[in-house]
């Protein structure tokens, strides 16, 4: 007997969800609003939720994708795994938790490591820690991480665009992570009780 595994959640809550993840990353073709950051630059920004949210699944997902995009884009060899998990170290730090000299060290390392990803990839250690801010409510984070792509992005249709595509981001990495995360945990419960979704 072959037992279909349907969503907790329900076929139409899962459709939604996918629709979500279309609009956030892939797009939908006359739906979608006009994206400013590449679908490279938005499986990075997806993968690196997934490893501030410590979610395998998004993890294995975006990290397939970015493969994908980056040997479709023909890119130069680099460690971005590497760097990625250097990165959520890095934005793990919350300034509220440690005195002013170690925050004075922080923004100087901070400084010289978003130099170094900046080399590989324009911009992205400051839409990274946009990200993080937006997910963990961090005011702080958040105003060092926009002044940067203030800086960087003069027109103000683009910079409205880029702060759009990595809220519209964060609002699906936080669902889709919560529900990939606690899904394994609900089927176990609910097999307890006999139930098998």
């Amino acid at each position: 007997m072959v037992t279909l595994r349907e969503p907790i959640q329900g076929q139409p809550f899962n459709d939604v969800l996918n629709e979500l993840h279309a609009h956030a990353i892939t797009g939908v073709p006359d739906e979608s609003d006009p994206f400013v950051l590449n679908e490279l630059e938005r499986e990075y920004i997806a993968y690196a939720l997934a490893l501030y949210y410590q979610c395998d699944h998004c993890q294995v997902h975006h990290g397939k994708a970015i493969d994908r995009l980056r040997r479709q884009a023909d890119t130069s060899p680099w460690n971005w795994r590497e760097e990625f998990i250097k990165t959520i170290l890095f934005l793990r730090t919350d300034r509220r938790d440690i005195c002013d000299l170690e925050w004075d060290g922080w923004l100087k390392a901070w400084r010289n490591f978003t130099t170094h990803v900046h080399y590989r990839h324009p911009g992205l250690a400051c839409y990274l820690a946009y990200a993080v801010g937006i997910a963990r409510h961090d005011e702080l984070l958040m105003e060092l991480a926009f002044g940067s792509i203030n800086t960087n992005n003069k027109d103000n249709d683009e910079l409205l665009g880029i702060v759009r595509d990595i809220d519209r981001l964060v609002v699906f990495m936080k669902a889709a992570t919560s529900k990939n995360r606690t899904d394994p945990i609900i089927r176990a419960q609910l097999r307890t009780r006999g139930i098998m979704v």
